[in-house]
């Protein structure tokens, strides 16, 4: 891995990488983990592109949020599989480990965790993503404490990476069922989210464009300046 330079979120050119483990963790997605050569070390909250090309030439390409922690050998993906997805669907129904993949990452400088700042994670659905890298990253540095995580699905199945979250002490609201500390069943609230404010935190929220608009607003509300909230956006793509 080639160092991260000091100062601003590192960037990576395009690589072919190899595909070492392929994770089915239930029918609607997959986990890749991939051997990227000469890869440059990235910052949780980072992305990668995966880029595909097709033998009449056509080219279909999609970003992912990047998983594992700066520290891992490998450059871990969780993929969505969307019915209609051109990228997804291949991924999640075609490659097998030794597969080759053209890849473009690090990405991204504005979504992007240090490591050593207090820290808000408000994820819904698959746009938990960029927050197991930070969960992560804060486990390996042995600085949980900088990190309070909110995260919501419909029911735990349905909540990528459940048992990391649960582990680490992150709020958890399920709107089909209770959740697995007695929860009633319902959407994020006022009242799960205010507990974990912190003056001081940048708060990061990642999910469905209806999603990322009701937490940032709700955080608002509940007084974070809106300066200090970072929305990224998971969905299909157009």
């Amino acid at each position: 891995m080639q160092p991260q330079h000091a100062g601003r979120a590192p960037s990576g050119g395009r690589r072919t990488a190899v595909v070492r483990e392929v994770l089915r963790p239930h029918p609607m997605a997959v986990v890749l983990r991939l051997d990227v050569p000469d890869r440059v070390d990235h910052l949780p909250g980072q992305h990668y592109v995966v880029r595909l090309t097709s033998p009449d030439g056509y080219v279909a390409q999609r970003s992912y949020s990047i998983v594992s922690a700066p520290h891992d050998p490998l450059v871990e993906l969780f993929i969505e599989r969307l019915d209609e997805g051109e990228v997804s669907t291949f991924l999640a129904d075609t490659v097998e480990p030794g597969d080759e993949l053209a890849v473009q990452g690090p990405i991204g400088g504005w979504f992007v965790w240090p490591g050593d700042t207090p820290a808000l994670c408000v994820g819904g659905g698959t746009g938990v993503a960029p927050f197991v890298g930070m969960l992560r990253h804060a486990r390996h540095l042995d600085r949980l404490d900088l990190l309070r995580i909110a995260v919501t699905a419909r029911t735990r199945a349905q909540l990528p990476y459940a048992e990391e979250f649960l582990a680490a002490g992150a709020t958890v609201a399920l709107s089909r069922e209770a959740g697995p500390d007695g929860r009633p069943a319902g959407r994020l609230a006022a009242d799960d989210v205010r507990p974990l404010l912190r003056s001081e935190a940048t708060a990061y929220v990642c999910g469905s464009a209806g999603f990322a608009e009701s937490a940032s607003a709700l955080l608002v509300e509940l007084g974070v300046p809106a300066t200090a909230v970072r929305v990224e956006r998971f969905g299909p793509s157009g």
